[in-house]
C-alpha cells in the first residue's frame, strides 16, 4: 500500500525548488537529501531530494533536475509517497498509523457492525471517518473512551458509540 508523505506546492524561486505540503509526523527522516521518493501519478517519478530546508514553516525541497521555475510548475500537485512495509513499527501499543486503521471493520461493544474506517482526519482532533452500508460517513473522535479497542490482527475497531451517533442519515 502506498503512503502519502507529502504533496508537491507551488515553486519557490526561481531554482526549481518547491513547497511542499508535509503529510508525515516525520519530515525529517522522511525527506533527506539522496533519498527517492515514488511519486503518483507514477510517471513523474521516482524524484530525489538534493536539498531540503525549512522556509517560514514551509518544507522547502530541491529535487535532481528540477533546476528552474517552469520545471518545477510542471510537479505541482504530485503527491510524494512511500510504501507502508517501509514504515516501522510503532512502540507504543495505543498509538497507530493511519494505514492500519483504515479498512478496519468498526463494531459496537455490542459487536453490531456499522461499518469501516475510510479515512483518518487529524484536524486539532483526530477523526475516524467511518463509512456505512448506507454510504454515508459517520465521524468519530479518535479518543480511548470512544474507541476503547482496536485489533489489527483480526481486522477490528471497537466503538462505545454514544447513543444517536450511528443513528444520524438514516430513515425512519
Amino acid at each position: 500500500m502506498q503512503l502519502v508523505v507529502g504533496r508537491i506546492g507551488r515553486p519557490h524561486g526561481v531554482r526549481g525548488e518547491v513547497t511542499i505540503e508535509v503529510r508525515t509526523d516525520d519530515p525529517e527522516q522522511r525527506f533527506v537529501p539522496g533519498t527517492a521518493l515514488a511519486t503518483e501519478p507514477a510517471g513523474r517519478g521516482p524524484l530525489v531530494i538534493e536539498r531540503a530546508r525549512w522556509n517560514a514553516g514551509i518544507l522547502l525541497l530541491a529535487i535532481a533536475g528540477v533546476h528552474d521555475r517552469d520545471a518545477a510548475e510542471t510537479l505541482r500537485g504530485t503527491l510524494l509517497v512511500v510504501d507502508s512495509a517501509d514504515i516501522p513499527a510503532l512502540d507504543d501499543p495505543d498509538e497507530f498509523h493511519d494505514h492500519q486503521l483504515v479498512g478496519l471493520t468498526v463494531v459496537t461493544t455490542d459487536g453490531e457492525s456499522v461499518g469501516e474506517v475510510a479515512e483518518v482526519l487529524h484536524h486539532g482532533q483526530d477523526l475516524l471517518v467511518v463509512r456505512r452500508p448506507s454510504r454515508d460517513e459517520v465521524y468519530v473522535p479518535f479518543v480511548k473512551a470512544l474507541v476503547p479497542e482496536i485489533d489489527l490482527e483480526n481486522g477490528l475497531l471497537v466503538v462505545a458509540a454514544p447513543p444517536g451517533l450511528f443513528d444520524l442519515g438514516e430513515s425512519e
